[in-house]
């Protein structure tokens, strides 16, 4: 069962997908679901004996194409409605133990594009208002297969976090007729020390108004919606920016770093979103060498982030912080 419960306190919708609770959790050591399948050897989701880059039906999904009926009855004050939407996994590589600073900027490039190629069919299903490509890495941020992997989720309306996004950029935009990543990314330039590379017209920087210890932001120069209105010079370019803050992060305490990686694109609702600027953003889950960063009740409860080092100490560190591979 996959429903839509309404918050009427946040004015924001809960998914409850109950059968999640069976979802594969650590196999058994030398079985991979997400491994290709051995000739003679257990069947995995990968028919085959090897592979590039796989997408997936997600067995455990959040959002159904055929949802069902909700479970409960919905009130004027706190609507249900199916969770109707898509669900799918992208396996990076065949590889099992490695990560995508080691499968170098090619399978990157690689990734971006078929990541293009899902945007585009995904955000062209009705139902599908916004195409959310993201990626949860290590067990600290609730990994529970291990093998080089992201999702994407084919949402029936724009999420909470990209739509305050949004409203903050259509009011600049009217305000000022001006882009606000356009601007924000001017300032960062002018002021450089939060400034880590760029790549064919993509910078990587960590934000003035960082809330994750190491926080990273991938923006492009060009005013840019979404992938598809990238040319394939640039999609090499956000190609090596990716690949070059996972290096750097992997480098940064000699370690595989946990993040979350997130793309924020043009809603795929039919509306127009010309003030909407493309921008991908990293959140790590390291302080330092040996402390995570928990969201605690501050955070979670007030919604209000509070950081303990200053954003310039954090880029400093990720510039002197090379990668290897």
């Amino acid at each position: 069962m996959s429903e839509l419960r309404w918050n009427p306190l946040l004015e924001e919708w809960v998914v409850t997908a109950t059968h999640r609770q069976e979802r594969t959790f650590f196999p058994p050591a030398g079985y991979c679901p997400l491994c290709p399948t051995k000739p003679g050897g257990f069947p995995t989701e990968v028919p085959a004996p090897d592979y590039d880059v796989v997408v997936l039906q997600n067995k455990f999904p959040s959002f159904r194409p055929e949802p069902g009926a909700p479970g409960v009855d919905g009130h004027p004050l706190t609507p249900v409605l199916p969770a109707g939407g898509v669900c799918e996994v992208v396996l990076y590589s065949p590889q099992h133990d490695t990560t995508l600073a080691r499968l170098g900027r090619d399978t990157v490039y690689k990734l971006v594009q078929v990541w293009q190629d899902r945007f585009r069919e995904l955000g062209a299903q009705p139902g599908v208002d916004y195409v959310f490509v993201f990626e949860n890495r290590g067990v600290e941020v609730g990994v529970t297969l291990t093998h080089p992997h992201g999702q994407i989720y084919g949402f029936p309306y724009v999420p909470p976090i990209p739509q305050r996004e949004l409203a903050a950029m259509e009011r600049h935009w009217y305000r000022t007729h001006r882009c606000l990543l356009c601007e924000l990314l001017e300032r960062e330039r002018a002021d450089e020390r939060r400034l880590m590379s760029e790549f064919e017209g993509f910078h990587v920087l960590v934000p003035f108004y960082a809330r994750f210890p190491y926080e990273v932001h991938v923006v492009p120069e060009r005013h840019v919606g979404s992938l598809l209105d990238m040319d394939a010079d640039e999609q090499w370019g956000l190609a090596g920016a990716i690949h070059d803050v996972i290096g750097r992060y992997d480098a940064l305490y000699d370690s595989v770093m946990p993040y979350m990686m997130v793309l924020h694109q043009n809603p795929t609702d039919g509306g127009s979103y010309p003030y909407h600027h493309f921008h991908v953003e990293f959140y790590p889950l390291r302080r330092s060498a040996g402390k995570l960063k928990y969201r605690a009740g501050c955070e979670t409860g007030a919604g209000t982030f509070i950081t303990d080092a200053l954003p310039e100490d954090w880029a400093e560190d990720l510039r002197r912080a090379l990668p290897t591979v």
